[in-house]
């Protein structure tokens, strides 16, 4: 069963063409990456599924349903939630305050935030399990300016995860990242791909190859190939427009079961 599908997306601004008649199957339960050198319109692909841009022609499905027009705000209530290259969280906010106001907005009280709340109520039930989930219950009274740039990024997907998703999509998580810390996130987004439907936009092409079930490839706005990372490392159109004459190997343990 697939989670989000597209027929033909497009969209065209003037001359150019970020998305070029796009047609994928994402399966629903799997952590699906999408790679492609910059500009290959990874980022318009996403903008397109969330309904942030309204394609020129073509059509976007989520779970079976047509969801090429619905606004951003009901795709998010389907359970379609994003997070962005550029962080998106309340700097003078601490990592309680932040979670509290998502998780209020989806029970209709974000009027409340400052109110005291009901530590006992459902809201402070699922914002303790949010932010245990994203790692940050030492952080919990931590302002976010105040949180270290791996941090921010867990709370950013804490705010994602508030909205409680069924498919939930990942803008380059890793940016801005050291290694180990690039390590970490991936390790993470694994994990929660056990749980819901993950898809992936990044450039750390090492723990994108070593966490992904399937890996699709974008260039010049159109899909150029699609796969396990198996698949994707062997492919000469792959190598030759977006590895180069490198090559990354697959960690043995994923390289046993791709």
């Amino acid at each position: 069963m697939s989670s989000l599908k597209t027929e033909n997306l497009s969209v065209q601004f003037g001359a150019v063409k970020p998305v070029d008649d796009v047609s994928v199957e994402i399966a629903a339960g799997r952590l699906t990456s999408i790679i492609g050198p910059n500009g290959a319109g990874k980022t318009s692909f996403f903008n397109l599924l969330t309904g942030l841009y309204q394609p020129t022609r073509g059509k976007v499905f989520f779970d079976g349903q047509d969801v090429t027009r619905m606004p951003v705000h009901q795709k998010v209530r389907a359970g379609l939630t994003r997070t962005f290259q550029i962080l998106n969280v309340f700097d003078t906010l601490t990592v309680e305050e932040n979670i509290r106001a998502a998780v209020q907005r989806r029970h209709g009280r974000s009027a409340y935030l400052f109110c005291a709340p009901d530590r006992h109520g459902p809201v402070e039930d699922e914002l303790s399990a949010v932010i245990e989930r994203v790692r940050l219950q030492e952080k919990r009274k931590v302002r976010a300016c105040d949180l270290s740039h791996g941090h921010r990024r867990h709370l950013e997907i804490g705010l994602s995860l508030a909205t409680r998703p069924k498919t939930l999509l990942l803008d380059e998580p890793m940016s801005g990242l050291g290694m180990y810390e690039s390590s970490v996130m991936g390790e993470f987004v694994r994990e929660l791909a056990q749980e819901l439907t993950v898809v992936l936009v990044e450039h750390h092409m090492s723990v994108v190859l070593s966490i992904s079930d399937t890996i699709l490839v974008l260039s010049q706005g159109r899909l150029l190939a699609s796969g396990t990372p198996a698949e994707i490392q062997a492919s000469p159109l792959v190598q030759a427009a977006y590895l180069g004459t490198g090559r990354y190997d697959l960690p043995q343990e994923r390289a046993a079961h791709a």
